[in-house]
């Protein structure tokens, strides 16, 4: 693995604490997290060096040694995007404990089955939080287990002791060292297994796709405790730029830290871009970014009408990338790929990364032709928990099966086509939602939309439209939609039969991806005599 950056060689850090002892080392003064959305204190908004951060996260390894922390202690922890976050999640790393996130708006169910199922014997929770108290939910918890973990506050203090009696940092980068969790819907969360050396590699294929330089401010508009947070710390670490973090991000409220440090590289997925672009539209002519120069992300398709809006009215690059929590970096746009590629493409795969297009039965596809999307790599995790559930992720080859749909194209570019499981299959005939929702992003009326299928029994499944308008904009009937859908060639097979008009579409805490089961869940009941089926 190549692990270089623009100032200093970091080639071959097999480990996350290295990577930070490296980048210490290189540029120790140099402003590496800038905290912009906490209570305004007397100094104004608090940064830390990439030196203090090596320094405090050792003294804080320290404290948690004293604690009992060891190498391989299972500790979890469920935190806000926040300096003392980061500091505590690079102390474990000094450690060799094997940590395990969880997301803030994680509650009873998902946080007591990540316990349960990692025995994990330590967990930090930042007291109460934006009205919840994660103490009382966790003693809660603590309650029913067998071997209750020791519960321990990491908002503002963290333990901190003299490092001298710590032992040697870990050396092996290939060591299960995170436990990540699925985002679970309908069934519990599966553990998803990484070590240092899948994330690393994670991240310097970010790092070399964007070609960040230390003059570069970041942001990290996405919980830290997302699979994301050390993909972009190992991309900070490795390009020596400052990143800043919020702990509750929120538009127009957050653009006024965006300014005042000068970000220039923002995003996160493209709800994010959506959120950005909306605000942009409320200050023409004016730039509401100026020192913005990219807009980077991933996690949920892009359709290319909202690339060329973005790039247009923001007046920057916009790269999207492909990942998943079980391989967070698959492919990923270039500021200097061809604006065609950018806007209808997820970027070319990772170093080290091979994408396989298969049939069903797994058997490679021409270039140009959809199938499923495979991958195998140094990103890819080691596996789940749950041995069984391992054994049906890999194929007969070791290729992780995405259950995404796709093809590649002749210059090795990846474009993604819908999912295996968002496939509508109305009367024997495949619809792909992701073609209409992409579609339907061109209508005016539109400001975002989800696809699904819903049980019907004469068809199968019907083709449902969840749209989610502009602030202002006339009412949408399906018959506006199925007539733009027709102006745009869509076949009829595979025209919405119903339309749903919501405030907001439903979303997780990470990146904001629409959980189109809830809408099934909702909508699945006949239409109504208001909002009847689109006679063909």
């Amino acid at each position: 693995m190549r692990l270089a950056d623009a100032d200093g060689d970091l080639s071959g850090s097999p480990t996350l604490w290295e990577l930070l002892a490296r980048r210490a080392a290189l540029t120790p003064g140099a402003p590496a997290l800038i905290q912009a959305d906490e209570p305004a204190a007397p100094g104004g908004d608090r940064r830390v060096t990439f030196g203090a951060l090596r320094e405090r996260a050792e003294r804080v390894a320290a404290g948690l040694y004293a604690q009992g922390v060891r190498p391989g202690s299972r500790v979890a922890w469920q935190l806000p995007t926040r300096i003392e976050t980061v500091v505590l999640s690079l102390a474990l790393a000094r450690l060799g404990a094997v940590q395990t996130p969880l997301i803030p708006s994680c509650r009873d169910r998902e946080v007591g089955h990540a316990l349960r199922t990692t025995g994990a014997r330590h967990l930090a929770v930042p007291g109460t939080w934006r009205g919840f108290d994660h103490t009382a939910m966790a003693r809660r918890i603590a309650g029913t287990l067998p071997h209750p973990p020791l519960v321990f506050p990491a908002y503002d203090a963290l333990p901190e002791a003299d490092p001298a009696a710590l032992p040697p940092a870990p050396t092996s980068g290939t060591d299960v060292r995170w436990i990540y969790w699925t985002s679970g819907t309908t069934s519990d969360p599966k553990g998803v297994l990484h070590m240092d050396r899948s994330l690393i590699a994670s991240g310097t294929h970010l790092a070399d796709a964007l070609g960040l330089t230390p003059n570069d401010v970041g942001s990290m508009a996405f919980p830290f405790a997302h699979v994301g947070g050390p993909d972009y710390m190992v991309m900070a670490l490795l390009r020596g730029f400052p990143v800043l973090l919020l702990e509750h991000f929120a538009l127009p409220d957050s653009l006024a830290a965006y300014r005042r440090h000068g970000v220039t590289v923002a995003g996160g997925s493209t709800v994010f871009y959506a959120m950005f672009l909306a605000e942009q539209r409320k200050a023409p002519g004016r730039r509401i970014l100026p020192a913005l120069r990219l807009m980077a992300g991933g996690g949920a398709p892009k359709p290319p009408e909202l690339h060329h809006a973005v790039v247009r009215e923001l007046g920057c690059r916009l790269t999207h990338g492909y990942g998943m929590t079980e391989a967070p970096m698959i492919t990923m746009g270039s500021p200097d790929d061809p604006e065609e590629r950018l806007a209808g493409t997820e970027g070319r795969p990772a170093t080290g990364m091979t994408i396989r297009i298969t049939s069903p039965d797994g058997m490679p596809v021409p270039i140009g032709t959809d199938g499923e999307v495979r991958l195998r790599g140094e990103a890819v995790f080691r596996g789940y928990l749950d041995p069984r559930q391992t054994a049906e992720a890999f194929d007969a080859d070791g290729f992780l099966r995405t259950g995404d749909l796709g093809h590649l194209t002749e210059d090795g570019y990846l474009v993604l086509t819908g999912r295996a499981k968002d496939v509508i299959v109305r009367k024997g005939e495949n619809v792909s939602a992701q073609e209409i929702e992409q579609l339907l992003h061109g209508h005016p009326g539109v400001e975002d939309v989800a696809v699904v299928g819903l049980p019907d029994a004469a068809r199968g499944e019907r083709v449902c439209a969840v749209v989610q308008q502009p602030e202002g904009a006339a009412p949408l009937t399906l018959a506006d939609v199925t007539a733009h859908l027709r102006a745009a060639g869509l076949a009829v097979h595979k025209l919405p039969e119903q339309l749903e008009v919501v405030d907001a579409l439903p979303r997780n805490d990470t990146l904001r991806k629409v959980l189109k089961y809830k809408l099934r869940e909702r909508f699945s009941s006949p239409p109504s005599s208001d909002r009847q089926p689109f006679a063909r």
